[in-house]
Formats: structure tokens, sequence, C-alpha cells
């Protein structure tokens, strides 16, 4: 009967169920079937959350605390909206502005991870550099398609390092395709060390920098980190 049970719960999927079903204890049927289920759920659940931090390739922030001293935000957005992903809900976006080193990316990655945590949602993060590399490649091979299909099922996409290396004509498209299709369906968190005036330096298209920030900014945060570098800090401290 044991192998049956094992069979059967390999057929319906119920993995937790075939491997520790003996381990429940409870006093009536109606008791024990209820174990089974919550403990199955549960170790879906897990699942889909291991899954969903893979596929994000967020960064590693573990122990990290983020700091909100000299960190200003526009209009009425709070704190807790940019933890907790309320913008994520209304599909806007944040923009994320200040020098090198004072903690866009960790704040970006915070958000990220919280949206995963709390609410399951798919997110991915890419530096601007990866992923015109990877539109570049996939258009190359024909597969762009199937690359803006993954986008496209994303509830927030992270592009960090905007402006730090200039892109080809190429590639500058492709990623306006990118906030195009993002653009009112999900939400984009963009870090950048370089104000919207000098943005074409990244795109050399002023046309396609005025659309790009254009669809960007429609519905969007910013937030402004007026600090010091929390890396510079750091070297001196321990010179």
């Amino acid at each position: 009967m044991r192998a049956q049970i094992e069979e059967h719960a390999k057929r319906l999927k119920l993995s937790w169920i075939r491997e520790n079903y003996q381990e429940i204890k409870a006093d009536s049927h109606e008791e024990f079937l209820l174990q089974l289920f919550k403990q199955e759920i549960a170790q879906r659940e897990e699942r889909k959350l291991g899954l969903l931090v893979k596929q994000s390739c967020l960064p590693d922030i573990s122990g990290r605390q983020f700091d909100w001293n000299g960190i200003h935000m526009n209009g009425d957005l709070t704190r807790d909206e940019v933890l907790h992903g309320h913008f994520i809900e209304r599909k806007e976006n944040l923009i994320l502005y200040g020098g090198v080193g004072v903690g866009k990316t960790l704040l970006a990655s915070v958000t990220g991870w919280n949206a995963i945590q709390e609410k399951q949602r798919k997110v991915r993060f890419y530096t601007v550099a990866q992923l015109v590399n990877q539109l570049l490649e996939a258009n190359e091979k024909e597969k762009l398609g199937k690359l803006y299909k993954q986008i496209e099922q994303l509830d927030l996409l992270i592009l960090d390092e905007m402006g730090y290396v200039p892109l080809h004509k190429q590639g500058a498209e492709l990623l306006f395709q990118v906030i195009n299709m993002c653009y009112e369906q999900r939400s984009v968190i963009v870090t950048t060390n370089l104000q919207f005036g000098q943005w074409n330096h990244i795109f050399g298209d002023p046309i396609l920098t005025e659309a790009f920030i254009d669809r960007l900014i429609h519905y969007s945060h910013l937030i402004v980190f007026n600090r010091e570098s929390f890396r510079h800090k750091e070297s001196l401290l321990n010179q």
C-alpha cells in the first residue's frame, strides 16, 4: 500500500506528501488530511519563492541595512511605498539619482527582494550594459521575441547603472523598445549618476533620448541621493 500511495502522490505531483506523509500526527482523518494539504502548499510556496529569487538575478545584500540619511523624494511618495512596492501596484517607476557608491543599487535591490518575499512578484535585475548586450545577442540570433516575452511577464524591471556606458545606436534603440514595452504595463527602477540633460551622452540621439525619458518619467518618482559615497567613506576610515 505504501508503494501505491507514493505512486499516486507522484502522479498528482504531491512531492511533499509522497516523501513525508508518514510523519504527520493527527487525531482524525480530517486533521490528517488538513495537515497534509497545509504542508504541501507551504512547500510549493517555498519552491515558487526560490524560483522567483533565482530568476531575479538580484545582488546578494544579506546583512546590509539601508540608511535613509540624505535621501530626498519628490511628491507624496513615502519610504513604505518604496520598500513595500506600492508603486508597483500602480505601475509607476522609480528613478534613483546620485553619485557613485551612495546606495542606489542597494535601495533598488532591497525593493526588489521585498517585492518577491512579500508579494511573490516577478522581478528582474540587470545592469544596463548586461541588458543591452543580451538584446543585441538575441537580435543577432533572431530570439529577440523570446527575451521581450520574458520582460513582459515581469512586475518589476530594475535597470542599474544607466549612464555608465554609452550605447551604440542599435543597442539604444533596443533598450528604448524595452522601456516602451514597460510603459503603463509594469514598473521600472532606474539607477543613474547623470541628470536627464546629460542622457543624450548615453543614447547619442536627441530624439531617441527625449522619447526614452518621456516614457520613463510619465509615471515616475525621483529619489535623489544627496550624500557622500559609502565606499569612499569606508576607505578613508580604513586608512
